[in-house]
């Protein structure tokens, strides 16, 4: 498995890796997905306090014990959930932070986290007080680095200037290409690295694509204009080759994105998507030819 450094850090990432949000709660099952993204060369492993009430935490923490030393630990923080448990509010305040990753560092069974993300961010936050916290834990040795997770150009923008960040995880597929025009090259150009999510955009950029069609169609394009995209990717780009390897492919081929996040809720599903990210490159002519048939989508919300 191919490794790339995460922006200026000392980390080195797998190309691929695994998004724990779908991991569900039955441990048993969740270990033997993670031990299949072991095998397959994948050290990159991503939750969030967010998930399942903090159970996601414990037991990817427990699933990766044994192996603690070799592999690198994403986690986020900022969502806070209701006393319910039915609702969550957003607490990008240094007090929470400081709190809440001795949470996560109790859940996930380890004395240091590689890397603690905020789990969003607006520009009516306190973001110098936000990034005081992060420099702090690393200072004291909580965390190793820190980074964002966040679409918003100007929230990207502000966190660029003013913090030592070394990531930043953002929905990016050939169906959202909204991070091509502002937000990758900024994150390039200071090295620092993108992690994508969404790359499969809920299935439609897989093999099961028609099939996840639905009549309100997925951001800015309509069921129809989809549909036919999905038929001009298979017969013009693939050409025999998965869907999923095109998809993944294609956000590994911007020289700003590190590792793709991907989730899995089967070890099949995750040998799958590993074998898509060990598939070739797309050439040069390849990435072309697909903007030349997706649309180049900008951020016109989410600013």
């Amino acid at each position: 498995m191919k490794k790339n450094q995460l922006g200026t850090s000392d980390l080195m990432v797998s190309e691929i890796g695994l998004g724990c949000m779908s991991l569900g709660t039955d441990a048993t099952h969740a270990e033997k997905i993670i031990d299949a993204a072991l095998e397959a060369g994948i050290n990159y492993f991503d939750t969030a306090d967010l998930y399942d009430f903090g159970v996601n935490e414990e037991i990817v923490g427990k699933a990766l014990k044994k192996v603690r030393d070799q592999v690198l630990l994403a986690t986020k923080v900022g969502n806070r959930w209701t006393e319910q448990k039915d609702s969550w509010s957003w607490d990008p305040s240094k007090g929470y932070i400081k709190e809440a990753v001795k949470q996560s560092l109790k859940k996930l069974s380890t004395d240091y986290i590689d890397l603690y993300q905020l789990h969003g961010g607006t520009l009516d936050d306190p973001i110098d007080e936000t990034i005081e916290a992060f420099e702090e834990l690393r200072e004291e040795g909580f965390i190793r680095y820190y980074g964002i997770s966040s679409i918003r150009p100007n929230v990207i923008r502000e966190y660029v200037n003013r913090a030592n960040i070394v990531s930043n995880m953002m929905q990016y597929s050939i169906l959202d290409r909204r991070p091509e025009e502002e937000a990758l090259p900024l994150l390039h150009k200071n090295k620092i690295s993108v992690v994508t999510r969404g790359s499969l955009a809920k299935g439609l950029l897989t093999e099961k694509a028609l099939a996840k069609l639905s009549g309100s169609g997925y951001l800015d394009y309509t069921a129809e204009e989809l549909k036919e995209l999905i038929v001009a990717l298979k017969d013009k780009v693939a050409k025999g080759r998965p869907l999923t390897e095109i998809a993944l492919r294609y956000n590994l081929a911007h020289p700003a994105v590190a590792s793709v996040i991907v989730g899995a809720s089967s070890v099949e599903q995750l040998k799958a998507n590993v074998k898509a990210v060990n598939s070739k490159p797309l050439t040069e002519e390849e990435v072309s030819l697909i903007q030349s048939l997706s649309k180049a989508n900008t951020y016109k919300e989410h600013r």
